[in-house]
């Protein structure tokens, strides 16, 4: 059996009884625990700030797991339609209303049995590592330090060697235990 990544979220109010869905996503990974890690100003960011103004966090609900992307997309689009967007005299903050029609057939990838679950272990391994480095460099650490010393660097012909090391610090920043100070550098946040 194969195992999927993508799933469908609501994200629900814990100051209404019951808890109502204000923004329904699909994803992978934490995809549905970083919206409140920095609020946009967006509807649905400023729905996040007053939930936790109040004192609240948000509720994540995963609603449908082991999805391909495809299925992923079609069943957000169905609760969007279904529960409406603000604008449209609905309940949702999403800014836009999908058709589950137009949802075009996208390139199926076969996902193993295991696969994903041995990325996600990876990548904590490779957070780890990086979160080590930054905390034994209390100054800072450029993205380039990362792929340097611990052998990050791609050595594609591409342009640029250090996008696994700078998608990792962009994930460390999201969930908060790294900031991006000037000059590029990257400091661990004390705990």
């Amino acid at each position: 059996m194969n195992q999927n990544p993508f799933y469908v979220y609501a994200l629900k109010d814990p100051r209404t009884k019951p808890a109502k869905p204000f923004y329904i996503g699909k994803g992978t990974g934490h995809r549905a625990w970083e919206h409140d890690i920095q609020a946009d100003d967006s509807e649905k960011g400023e729905v996040i700030k007053k939930i936790k103004a109040s004192g609240n966090t948000v509720l994540h609900t995963v609603l449908v797991d082991n999805l391909t992307e495809e299925q992923a997309l079609k069943i957000e689009a169905e609760l969007i339609s279904a529960f409406g967007i603000i604008k449209r005299g609905g309940m949702l903050t999403n800014k836009v209303s999908p058709n589950p029609d137009r949802i075009s057939k996208k390139t199926k990838v076969n996902v193993p049995t295991g696969c994903f679950e041995k990325a996600q272990m990876g990548l904590r391994l490779i957070k780890s590592a990086v979160m080590e480095l930054a905390k034994a460099n209390q100054g800072g650490i450029r993205n380039s330090d990362a792929a340097k010393y611990l052998g990050l660097q791609s050595n594609y012909g591409g342009g640029s060697k250090d996008y696994l090391s700078y998608s990792i610090l962009g994930i460390l920043m999201k969930e908060g235990k790294i900031e991006r100070k000037e000059k590029k550098l990257h400091i661990a946040k004390t705990e």
